[in-house]
């Protein structure tokens, strides 16, 4: 309630977030697998003395670099730059929170970043065993700071006895830490043998090394997604029992489950029987279809990840609106504009004659002009609904959720949003404010569609 909102039209600013997002995590995964693909056939080409290979290998280190490191790094500060934005409560939260885990990630991500570079700038240049170590140490480096991550990211959605307990290691081992590490660290394995696959598919003329790729990525690509899996079904038992409820009531998100499931068993069905079984199946076609089958799936999966948490941003602690759950009652009592400082204040300027002594005088705001009343429901809307909805048009668009309901209907479930949808946070304000929230929806929600019969058509049809 206290920071001015970001307002993203349409797409809205959390779905700017998961866009960044997705595209990130798909990268930050390869740089850990990736990490370990390198550490593990470098040695295995020093050993068997491989020069062919290890010159591949060279040029697969530079695409990795250029991908992992450097853009990788860019969507990283992106995700920063949009979740402080668009959600400055929850990430307060979660960096007051984890501050000790944060400094220890940074200090991993350094170690990591250092021998990521040592490992490339100086190939052929350090000792054998000392450029296979730097690249174990990049490995692990990158391991450990996925894991101090995804403790982080499980927090937001179980927090589990942290509300009792509020200590550091109590919220690092919430109960979805070991769930979201089993298949963060699996996936870790399969996104990386994908980009090799596809890398070498189009960078690899000879087929015998293109075989021998294939083939010794293979384990660690099924191993990945037997993780996934079993990480998956861990996720779905140590669930919230209200974030369960939304899987099972949300049409779309069970569409999401069955797609999952779905590209899952198809990517392990074709790791199996080609580069398992049948190597020479490598081709650029066959390596993009591995590649978009595995991505679609992982991506499906952190939209459903941050589904579930509604109505929270952080479970039981942050509201999706930038609400603490203990200010609901208080906002109720006071008036959800003037409970905000940025709110309070464009009121005050915007519309002086409805404050008194300082304060505003709620009746008074539904005795302004109707454009008035319909711009102060707008700011109603901005700060109280737009995390999660679009105005007019867009990514869940309340005009387009309230279509054809009348102003009655409309308030009714504005002042009842938890009872009407569990998933919903509950309505922070009075119940003038409701009023100037609804005459905002009614303005911008389009004329109900008229496709009931005409009485005299009904007659005949019959």
């Amino acid at each position: 309630m206290h920071y001015p909102w970001w307002y993203v039209p349409a797409v809205t600013s959390p779905m700017l977030i998961a866009l960044i997002s997705v595209v990130h995590v798909i990268v930050s995964h390869y740089a850990v697998g990736g990490g370990f693909f390198l550490a593990m056939e470098v040695g295995h080409a020093y050993r068997t003395g491989n020069r062919d290979y290890l010159s591949y290998l060279h040029r697969h280190a530079r695409f990795f670099i250029l991908l992992t490191v450097v853009f990788g790094a860019i969507t990283g500060v992106g995700i920063w730059w949009t979740i402080g934005l668009a959600s400055p409560l929850a990430t307060g939260v979660l960096i007051r929170t984890f501050v000790f885990g944060w400094a220890i990630e940074y200090v991993f991500f350094v170690i990591e970043i250092a021998a990521a570079f040592i490992f490339y700038y100086y190939w052929g240049r350090l000792p054998e065993k000392t450029h296979v170590r730097i690249g174990w140490i990049y490995a692990w480096a990158a391991w450990i700071s996925l894991v101090l991550i995804t403790a982080i990211t499980a927090f937001m959605l179980h927090p589990g006895r942290w509300l009792e307990n509020p200590t550091f290691w109590v919220g690092m081992f919430n109960p979805q830490f070991l769930p979201q590490m089993i298949a963060r660290s699996g996936g870790a394995l399969l996104l990386s043998s994908l980009f090799v696959y596809l890398h070498a598919s189009l960078f690899v003329k000879e087929s015998g090394m293109r075989d021998m790729i294939a083939s010794r990525s293979a384990r660690p690509a099924l191993l990945g997604a037997v993780m996934i899996s079993v990480g998956g079904i861990a996720w779905h038992y140590y669930l919230p029992e209200s974030a369960k409820a939304v899987l099972a009531i949300a049409a779309v998100l069970n569409v999401f489950m069955t797609l999952i499931f779905a590209l899952t068993v198809a990517v392990f069905v074709l790791l199996y029987l080609g580069p398992y079984r049948n190597p020479g199946w490598l081709t650029p076609g066959f390596a993009a279809a591995l590649f978009l089958f595995g991505t679609a799936a992982f991506a499906t999966g952190e939209f459903v990840r941050e589904a579930v948490r509604k109505p929270y941003i952080v479970y039981n602690i942050v509201f999706g609106n930038q609400i603490f759950p203990r200010e609901v009652a208080h906002l109720r009592e006071v008036g959800y504009l003037e409970g905000g400082l940025w709110t309070s204040a464009y009121v005050a300027d915007r519309y002086p004659t409805a404050m008194v002594d300082g304060a505003i005088d709620e009746t008074r705001l539904l005795a302004l002009p109707e454009s008035d009343r319909i711009a102060l429901g707008e700011v109603l809307f901005q700060y109280h609904c737009n995390d999660c909805h679009a105005a007019k048009d867009g990514y869940s668009a309340a005009g387009r959720l309230v279509q054809g309901r009348p102003p009655e209907m409309i308030k009714s479930l504005l002042l009842h949003l938890e009872l009407a949808h569990f998933f919903m946070p509950p309505w922070a304000g009075t119940d003038e404010e409701a009023d100037l929230l609804t005459e905002y929806l009614t303005s911008i929600a389009p004329p109900r569609p008229q496709w009931m019969l005409p009485e005299t058509t009904k007659r005949e049809a019959f």
